[in-house]
């Protein structure tokens, strides 16, 4: 990732300027973050941070690229795109040097809030991945993630929730998502192809029985390529 001198805007997203350190690594100075919009009833938003644009027209299902940040204490306003009012959220949060974040707007409007899930850094064996699963439908029950043999990934996950990384055999594979009392399977998500020495998130979104449907979201995570 570089820096940059001023504002400059790019796939939607206005990346902040990058101070000079004098006499540092820069790249010790910095942490990683991108946002998703995972509010299924929510209109497409701009995204604020401590009252600079960090996101444009980012709509229900889109991912920002990553941005560069400082490390600190953030006040985060999201407004309906275009518009500087009235605020749809204002919350606050502390993001943790040297470090890989996805920071995601969740819930039903207007009782939205940020998760911010962070992206662990781990040694990836040959032939393998690292793989989690989060559960971001606000009308869910716990959800179980399992192949298409039988094998339970990840149990009970709750709304809100993403479960650690765990290591899986990289290929072509077969998820159901499941109801965890019940047993009974809510998505069937067909082959999924997953590189070896990769990370990634299986973001489990919209609504049970509603609109938007439920779906899977499967996006690379930074850690796969990001360097703190």
């Amino acid at each position: 990732m570089n820096c940059y001198k001023g504002f400059q805007y790019r796939n939607n997203v206005m990346r902040r300027p990058c101070p000079y350190m004098a006499g540092h690594d820069m790249r010790q100075q910095f942490s990683y973050m991108r946002l998703l919009h995972a509010s299924p009833n929510m209109q497409t938003v701009d995204v604020y941070a401590n009252g600079s644009p960090i996101a444009y027209g980012l709509s229900y299902g889109g991912f920002t690229e990553y941005l560069q940040m400082v490390p600190g204490r953030y006040i985060v306003q999201i407004f309906a795109a275009g518009t500087t009012a009235p605020e749809l959220l204002n919350t606050v949060f502390e993001l943790p040097g040297q470090s890989i974040n996805t920071a995601v707007i969740i819930g039903l409007a207007p009782n939205i809030t940020i998760k911010t899930f962070f992206e662990t850094v781990i040694q990836i064996a040959p032939g393998q991945l690292y793989l989690r699963f989060a559960n971001l439908v606000p009308n869910s029950p716990d959800m179980d993630l399992v192949l298409s043999d039988g094998t339970r990934l990840f149990e009970d996950v709750t709304f809100g929730m993403a479960t650690n990384y765990r290591p899986i055999t990289a290929g072509t594979r077969i998820f159901n998502l499941l109801q965890s009392v019940t047993g009974a399977r809510l998505l069937y998500v067909p082959n999924i192809s997953l590189a070896e020495g990769r990370f990634y998130t299986i973001y489990a979104v919209g609504l049970i029985g509603g609109t938007p449907p439920l779906q899977v979201l499967i996006p690379l995570d930074g850690n796969s390529y990001i360097r703190v």
